[in-house]
């Protein structure tokens, strides 16, 4: 449109096209500006679009018209009519606009703009039309134009004056007010041109118009202009002292102007100004009348909330609030207006006692039923606007916290002349339920102290459970017997193992059908979730209103019991775990051969090694490895039949007899559902320990005797150990020639050290918000001669037996820094690299000034690199590692936690050392699309990480949903294949050029 302009002034032959096409494009542009950003009310922009076509059509035929620059100025009929037609139809535009904001009429400002007008216009007709009007020579159609226009134009610049003042100020209204104003001061000197013969396309007065097909095009673009048209609070109608002083300035203006003719001399259009002098003292009385009436609904309101608060004071529960507050807001409610109230309490919100308030109550806010929650909305069905008022005292009794919503349905202009009123009430009943809410919280309280008194010393867990077996109360002694004693909420049941919850709920119906006592034993997970057996009695108390539920009683008779069974086990079964000794074991597993022999069936023996026990002991405690033994034990017991046998052989080596098999696939199944079960972390106390193991499988297939049966176990769980965590392997005469293979790669490896065969995989680290390249993880490759390219799973752990990890870490350090010191960067960020460190390499003594030296020689600063380490570097309290730690910090070098929450160890060492950045490991990320406990438990991470001022990045990212949670929740950064597979050296350089143009691109 601005080309156009410019194209206008310089090219003349084309200036009637031109102007048409300006016109129409400013008429294109509200069109298509209506279509893109779907304001609530499109009809006031499409009349403003129709005003512009209209006035560049008669634009156009007065243009063609009057090409000749020779002759007078003329415009027929047909073209003045067109232009009337566009006032009608641009006046019609813009009283919506002023108006749509709200959706009853505003009777006030229409009279005290009237009165505005009335006085404004018998100024310019004095002074400014009736002297034009008056120039001899004027024919019929140029008298009526001197008349029209001005008074059209006054008009038009009336409502776009109401629009500056009723609307937000914004972009769109400031471009509407430009563009208005350019068309009044143009249209007003195109007359005098007009009317003087004179005028012709192309002059300077076009630029008024010009700004008016710019203004409103671009105010019809910009998204903003959908404002215009939302809700907004009723425009007030009280008599304020500013428009007081305009409306009597305005009234005064007649008689003024009769006084100042008749001073002068005769007096002209007497009777006009005493009529109009009549016509504004109506519209001031009208308006005083007006006042008077709101003043009256003012005090009705007023006292209606003044009883309605009475009666909130005296309410003693919710709903009796509800009810005054529904009878309140019917009697506030014209006659005729169909409404609906709901007063929405949410007790569980309120804040805790002590919390500050935050910003205050939030204001009421209209809005559309289907913006309210599924249950609010179905229930105010058939209305289409509904006034939200938080429940928010403003005396902050609540910790500035909305303890519900009162919403009230009705039509849009009852609830907009309502919504000051609504609000004082919803206030009201804010109070009034925060004081009943306080009021029921200290009676319940003093409650439950007497009863609590009574039990607090007993050793007995004492429950009140309810009919759904759910616990409402429970004495403090749980907490010596389940670990915590706060159970209040939960099922009763799930504190039973599994195997005996069917036989706990037929006591418990029994308990309540029969109403008597009963006595039983039940075996419950205790503390640390170890099986305790406790003695239950229960009492129905149901009938009795201080208690109102079935009163169960636990007793812990578990060292009782535990005696009697160890008399009977002690000679052939494990002290710690109750499975069969190592020479129980083997006595059964040479019969098992002899039988399976006999009757062709199938024996197998499972060697079962927990993984990295010894750091669960060292780190942790032996209390807590024995736990985790017993709890393993459990759950092996748990897989196998009834007849097979579980053992435990020694320290953390576990086997289990499978007899009378059909096949080795049933034994393998076996191996596989060990390996699932303990591959789930097992609860002690408040900590989750790994308890994954690898197990060795062998059958009589290959074995003759029960010692062969046992070797072959041995060497399949060597062999399962040799391929990583977690996993079983059966035993094969060719794991024989594994072990071959094995020595040969060590022996490979040593050569690779010398020759330096590893290269480096770099993958990026983004930010999940802003998607910039931030610094890359460098990954190890092995590129071996004859196998091509092997990845650390396959190499790493046979590095760590023989020592071999601590060269290669530094030539991948080496290479790492290298390749870092040669990659692009700009202002405000340079990428760095994050290195893996393994203990063994970091417990090397000198570690820390080789890693500046190699700093140093790379020509790196030191906070392009950051050290990831492992968990269990630091569970061993070594005050040394700590101290390299710190001294490579002050240095400048970021420090690191690889894979969090894999490892053993409580939290506590996050807030005792030192470090940066936490990586959240990919197992916590690859669920938490489809598990709100996994979701819930990243979500907990993350604000640990950032109230203790530690970065978050999130490893394994593969879907753009993943990410969309994980920036959701805030964690910042994030690696993984959805931003990009590890990339050679080499190809770091493009990615990095493509991020600092465009930072947004991955």
């Amino acid at each position: 449109m601005v080309l156009l302009g410019v194209l206008y002034y310089v090219i003349r032959p084309w200036q009637v096209g031109l102007w048409a096409a300006l016109g129409l494009s400013g008429a294109a542009a509200i069109a298509y500006g209506v279509r893109r950003n779907r304001p609530r009310r499109p009809r006031p922009w499409y009349l403003l679009s129709g005003a512009l076509v209209l006035f560049a059509v008669g634009d156009f035929f007065s243009a063609v018209l009057n090409s000749n620059y020779m002759a007078p100025y003329d415009v027929p009929l047909i073209i003045d009519l067109i232009y009337l037609v566009m006032f009608v139809v641009m006046s019609m535009g813009l009283m919506g606009l002023a108006r749509s904001g709200w959706a009853m009429r505003d009777r006030a400002g229409v009279l005290d703009a009237v009165t505005l007008i009335l006085g404004l216009g018998l100024l310019a007709w004095m002074f400014i039309i009736e002297p034009r009007f008056r120039t001899p020579g004027l024919t019929a159609l140029d008298q009526v134009a001197a008349v029209a226009y001005p008074l059209a134009d006054l008009l038009l610049l009336a409502m776009v004056v109401r629009i500056v003042l009723v609307a937000r100020w914004s972009a769109p209204v400031a471009l509407l007010a430009v563009g208005g104003l350019g068309m009044f001061v143009s249209d007003n000197l195109h007359l005098f041109a007009r009317l003087d013969g004179f005028w012709h396309i192309g002059g300077s007065l076009d630029i008024g118009w010009m700004l008016l097909y710019w203004g409103w095009g671009l105010a019809a673009l910009l998204p903003s202009m959908v404002w215009l048209t939302e809700p907004r609070p009723a425009p007030t109608a009280e008599l304020s002292g500013r428009r007081v002083v305009v409306l009597g300035l305005s009234s005064f203006i007649p008689p003024m102007v009769l006084l100042f003719q008749a001073l002068r001399g005769p007096v002209r259009n007497a009777e006009g100004i005493a009529l109009l002098c009549i016509a504004m003292f109506v519209l001031v009385l009208i308006r005083l009348l007006d006042a008077m009436r709101i003043h009256r609904q003012a005090l009705a309101r007023e006292r209606l909330l003044r009883e309605a608060g009475v009666s909130m004071v005296a309410a003693t529960d919710i709903a009796q609030v509800s009810d005054v507050v529904r009878d309140t807001a019917t009697n506030l409610m014209p006659s005729h207006a169909e409404h609906r109230v709901i007063l929405a309490v949410e007790e569980n919100e309120q804040a805790p006692v002590g919390e500050p308030p935050r910003d205050g109550p939030r204001p009421a806010v209209l809005c559309r039923t289907g913006e309210l929650p599924p249950e609010h909305a179905d229930e105010l069905a058939g209305f289409d606007t509904v006034l939200s008022c938080p429940l928010a005292p403003a005396d902050g009794t609540s910790g500035g916290h909305s303890i519900g919503t009162l919403l009230i349905a009705a039509e849009e202009d009852v609830l907009q002349t309502l919504q000051g009123t609504m609000e004082v009430l919803a206030l009201q009943a804010a109070l009034a339920l925060s004081r009943i809410m306080l009021n029921d919280e200290v009676n319940r309280r003093d409650s439950e102290a007497y009863f609590r008194a009574l039990v607090h010393n007993t050793a007995d867990v004492i429950m009140i459970v309810g009919g759904d077996d759910e616990i409402r109360y429970c004495s403090p002694s749980a907490a010596a017997m389940f670990g915590r004693e706060a159970l209040e909420g939960n099922h009763l049941l799930d504190l039973v193992v599994p195997e005996e919850r069917e036989r706990s709920a037929g006591f418990l119906t029994r308990a309540r059908q029969e109403r008597r006592g009963e006595t039983t034993d039940w075996t419950v997970w205790g503390f640390g979730d170890r099986r305790l057996q406790v003695e239950v009695s229960s009492r129905d108390l149901r009938e009795d209103p201080a208690v109102a539920g079935l009163v169960i009683t636990l007793r812990d008779v578990t060292q009782r019991r535990r005696l009697e069974r160890e008399l009977t086990h002690r000679a052939f079964h494990d002290s710690l775990t109750g499975l069969a000794n190592r020479a129980l074991f083997i006595d059964r597993v040479t019969l098992a051969v002899d039988r399976a022999r006999r009757n062709g069936s199938i024996a197998g023996v499972l060697f079962i090694d927990l993984d990295d026990f010894k750091d669960v002991n060292d780190t942790m405690g032996h209390p807590v490895g024995d736990e985790l033994l017993t709890a393993v034990a459990e759950r092996l017991k748990g897989v196998l039949r009834p007849h097979d046998t579980a053992a435990r052989l020694g320290g953390d080596e576990f086997a289990a007899l499978i007899e009378d098999s059909t096949g080795t696939g049933a034994i393998e199944a076996v191996a596989e559902r060990v390996v699932r079960v303990l591959s789930v972390p097992v609860p002690v106390g408040d900590q989750r320990v790994p308890a994954g193991a690898s197990v060795g499988v062998a059958t009589t297939k290959h074995a003759h005797d029960g010692d062969e049966l046992l070797r072959h176990a041995d060497l399949a769980l060597y062999s399962a150990k040799g391929e990583g965590k977690g996993q079983w392997r059966r035993y094969q005469p060719a794991l024989h020639e594994a072990l071959v293979e094995r020595l040969q790669l060590k022996a490979d490896l040593d050569r690779a050290v010398a020759e330096e065969e590893f290269s480096l995989r770099f993958q990026p680290v983004v930010g999940l918000t802003g998607g910039g390249t931030v610094g890359f993880e460098a990954l190890v490759r092995w590129e071996h001669p004859s196998r091509g390219t092997l990845a650390p799973g396959e190499f790493i752990g046979l590095a760590e037996e023989s020592g071999l990890i601590v060269p290669i870490g530094t030539q991948v350090v080496r290479q790492a820094l290298a390749t870092a010191a040669r990659w692009p960067t700009r202002a405000g960020l340079s990428p760095y690299v994050s290195i893996n460190i393994s203990a063994r390499q970091f417990r090397t003594p000198g570690v820390v000034a080789d890693l500046l030296r190699e700093l140093d020689e790379a020509g790196l600063p030191a906070h392009r690199m950051m050290l990831e380490i492992v968990e269990t570097l630091l569970l061993h309290e070594d005050e040394e590692v700590w101290a390299d730690l710190a001294e490579l910090r002050e240095a400048g070098v970021r420090v690191a936690i690889d894979d969090f929450g894999t490892g053993y160890s409580s939290l506590s060492y996050l807030r005792q050392m030192s470090l940066d950045v936490v990586k959240l490991d990919k197992s916590f990320v690859g669920e938490i699309a489809v598990s709100a406990q996994q979701r819930a438990l990243v979500e907990g991470i993350v604000q640990l990480a950032n109230t203790l001022g530690l970065e978050v990045i999130a490893e394994g990212i593969e879907t753009q949903e993943q990410r969309d949670i994980l920036a959701d929740i805030g964690c910042p950064y994030g690696q993984g294949y959805l931003f990009s597979k590890p990339l050679p050296g080499g190809e770091t350089f493009p990615w990095l050029v493509e991020d600092l143009e465009h930072p947004a691109a991955h």
